[in-house]
């Protein structure tokens, strides 16, 4: 079957609109459309009239957009940074891939699986990673008066969970998440 067809694991969709001309009447600063749709099932299009299949939209000012993915854009670099410092990422990696890695482009199959190993946070980087978290959190709550923030991290760290919570606000290319502690949380976020 075709990727269209069906979603093999639960995922969530992220896009955006950029509306030209069309803005809510009474607002003074540009906001930005965020359409979003995910399951909670395995499906296939046959289903789609499935009660594990949800879908919405949210207004988001664009400057929170923009001052946020620089925000993370920061702390990719900074879990990438303590990636290459901890004893788990150094061994696993010889000291000439981070090298070549710098000025060649090697092929994903020669990459090891760097992405998925679980990050050692210092204080500064997970003090961070809650700040980030806390203004992602204010802008996807369905009611963002109840927003507090927040003083644990939601969903494991590592690069790729770090990695995707920045595309989820790439205005241009959006994203999808599949299951894992980052899909639920955000999927909490937008019930």
């Amino acid at each position: 079957e075709s990727r269209a067809a069906s979603a093999p694991d639960k995922e969530i969709n992220i896009q955006w609109y950029i509306p030209s001309v069309a803005k809510p009447s009474n607002d003074t600063e540009t906001k930005v459309l965020l359409l979003y749709a995910y399951n909670t099932n395995p499906l296939k299009i046959s289903d789609i009239r499935s009660t594990s299949v949800f879908s919405g939209c949210l207004w988001i000012p664009l400057a929170r957009i923009i001052s946020l993915r620089e925000k993370l854009s920061d702390l990719k670099e900074q879990v990438e940074i303590l990636m290459q410092g901890s004893k788990s990422f150094s061994t696993s990696v010889p000291t000439s891939f981070l090298v070549q890695n710098k000025t060649l482009k090697i092929s994903p199959s020669n990459k090891p699986k760097r992405s998925d190993v679980k990050v050692h946070l210092d204080d500064k980087t997970e003090e961070i990673i809650k700040r980030c978290l806390s203004e992602v959190k204010a802008l996807l709550s369905v009611v963002p008066a109840l927003s507090s923030p927040l003083t644990e991290i939601p969903f494991d760290v590592t690069l790729q969970s770090i990695t995707n919570l920045k595309d989820i606000f790439d205005l241009a290319h959006g994203c999808i998440i599949t299951e894992g502690s980052l899909f639920n949380w955000i999927i909490s976020l937008l019930h």
